[in-house]
């Protein structure tokens, strides 16, 4: 039987981690797409990664499938994708299932605190 841990596990082993430093890197590049996983009430309480897109991990497949009415016309499978949520584990697993949904370039950032404390951008 697999546990939360044993999915993280794999996720982890397949969604390449950076640290918030590299990640700021892109930030202004103008091809990396920025999504925070978390729900709508962390992120009003902490603020986001500035211009990132909001996608509650809980939805992350709706949003990534274009066969769905609730699919995002920002995100393409060929962009790079940096993930961000409270502390890397659900970021993880939403990197696992946009690599399974067909996204080749999807990146695991951590944690927000470690973006905000790097000195990245943020907003409210």
């Amino acid at each position: 039987m697999k546990t939360a841990q044993h999915y993280l596990e794999d996720a982890n082993k397949l969604v390449k981690r950076i640290p918030a430093t590299e990640a700021m890197a892109f930030h202004s590049d103008g091809e990396t797409v920025f999504i925070d996983v978390r729900d709508s009430g962390d992120i009003a309480k902490s603020g986001t990664i500035k211009g990132a897109l909001r996608i509650a991990r809980g939805f992350m497949e709706f949003a990534a499938d274009d066969a769905t009415p609730h699919f995002n016309p920002v995100l393409n499978k060929d962009a790079r994708i940096c993930l961000v949520c409270g502390a890397g584990g659900q970021a993880a697993l939403a990197g696992k299932t946009l690599q399974e949904m067909g996204y080749k370039n999807v990146l695991n950032v951590g944690g927000f605190s470690a973006w905000k404390d790097a000195g990245g951008p943020t907003e409210s």
